[in-house]
């Protein structure tokens, strides 16, 4: 799921087969990994020790910008704890805010640019979306 040149991604201890299955019967249409080895949750230290039969992972939300900088982890164990989707509008706003050069497009800055038909600030007119996300393709 891409909106925004935001992305989604779902990681599960489950094997392949039972997180396809999971992703399959809520209808997602966004990437799901699976990692039954718990690297994720050994790399990140946040395995449920309440629960040592099954070993789960305690759900986060964590908002990346780009180049995987880590700018705000929500603890989703009680429901509270997880983000609402005003708060993940809110933080992805202020990721982007930060890397896309047309944010205000009242700039004096910006204005001048485009009466001088200069259009490299604008996106995505031109091609700076892969400067603000890592990008080293010409896409447009």
């Amino acid at each position: 799921m891409e909106v925004g040149y935001s992305r989604l991604v779902t990681i599960s201890t489950d094997n392949m087969l039972l997180t396809n299955e999971y992703r399959d019967g809520v209808g997602a249409h966004w990437t799901f990994l699976s990692d039954p080895g718990r690297k994720v949750q050994k790399d990140l230290d946040i395995a449920e020790y309440t629960d040592p039969e099954h070993d789960p992972m305690i759900p986060h939300v964590i908002v990346l910008e780009p180049g995987l900088v880590i700018f705000k982890i929500y603890n989703g164990y009680w429901f509270f704890g997880r983000p609402t989707i005003e708060e993940l509008r809110q933080d992805l706003r202020a990721v982007l805010k930060k890397c896309r050069p047309d944010w205000d497009i009242s700039t004096p800055e910006l204005k001048a640019g485009w009466e001088r038909v200069n259009m490299i600030a604008f996106i995505p007119m031109a091609k700076p979306t892969g400067r603000c996300f890592g990008s080293k393709s010409k896409r447009r």
